[in-house]
């Protein structure tokens, strides 16, 4: 595996609690990674040939010191660094310049999330008011947006980008996946927003797990070195991501024997709950419990 990027859920706690949310995000939730664990992990995505390194969550800027730190540690490693964030801390264009100004210069990316999930309007005043102030002190940015289920829009892979459709996992495969059943389950044969196989990028929460996708786990970072995960991953192998590569979500279910719906919103709400069924089998690469809905 020969990755290009590192993104840190900086924490699972969060300002909103969006029906989409891969995380289950919410300020219910618990768990943040320590300046000492984030330089840890710079550490060994640097060891690794990572390229670029993303803070994001929940909300990372819930943890305002650790995020500074952070992405002026990587800056200083040479990272290309960017940030996701929901921008509820931008409640004026000149707030918004002052929480922004340590990032003058070392952020690349600030990706600012708004949509119907999000707030009353697709572009949020505070949205509005930290992409202008990022604009005035030149930090690039762009924004993700994610069509309500009944919309029009591209499936996308990998890292979102500008508007895509929903993906149902997490929350969203709970709260929406129900309500937008159109597809068979037996159809559902292969992963189409991950490459399971060459990921490029992987996300690392605050307990150190290595996700290939939110809630698929390939090994942790405070155990093993990054490198040496890479190294060893073999997808064909791994009870989870082999079964998805051979014949997507439906295979998970007619190895397992699962009970399942006649249909599912998508391949992410059959695979969701085809993992939550497999927890308690495969403890060690289905986690953690944040990922899952169990608020800590």
């Amino acid at each position: 595996m020969q990755l290009s990027g590192l993104h840190l859920l900086l924490t699972y706690r969060c300002t909103l609690e969006c029906d989409h949310c891969f995380v289950w995000g919410t300020p219910r939730q618990t768990g943040v990674l320590a300046m000492d664990d984030v330089a840890r992990i710079l550490e060994q995505a640097r060891e690794a040939g990572i390229k670029s390194i993303y803070f994001e969550g929940g909300e990372p800027f819930l943890y305002y010191v650790e995020l500074v730190r952070g992405v002026h540690e990587a800056a200083e490693m040479g990272f290309e660094v960017g940030i996701v964030s929901n921008a509820y801390w931008a409640v004026s264009i000149a707030d918004a310049e002052e929480w922004l100004q340590p990032f003058v210069g070392r952020v690349t990316d600030l990706s600012v999330s708004s949509d119907l999930y999000h707030c009353d309007t697709c572009l949020g005043e505070e949205s509005q008011n930290a992409i202008a102030a990022a604009k005035w002190l030149n930090i690039p940015t762009g924004m993700i947006s994610i069509a309500q289920p009944d919309e029009a829009a591209p499936l996308v892979r990998g890292q979102l980008t500008d508007q895509a459709a929903v993906m149902y996992r997490g929350r969203a495969a709970e709260v929406l996946g129900p309500q937008h059943m159109t597809q068979q389950w037996d159809s559902l044969d292969s992963c189409p927003h991950e490459d399971l196989r060459e990921p490029g990028r992987l996300h690392v929460d605050p307990r150190g797990n290595l996700h290939v996708c939110q809630g698929i786990i390939i090994g942790n970072l405070f155990e093993a070195p990054l490198k040496e995960i890479c190294a060893g991953y073999d997808p064909g192998a791994h009870p989870i991501c082999g079964l998805l590569l051979d014949g997507g979500p439906a295979a998970l279910i007619s190895e397992f024997g699962l009970e399942h719906r006649p249909a599912y919103a998508d391949a992410c709400h059959m695979c969701y709950e085809a993992r939550l069924a497999l927890r308690e089998r495969f403890p060690a690469v289905l986690g953690p419990d944040q990922m899952y809905g169990v608020i800590k």
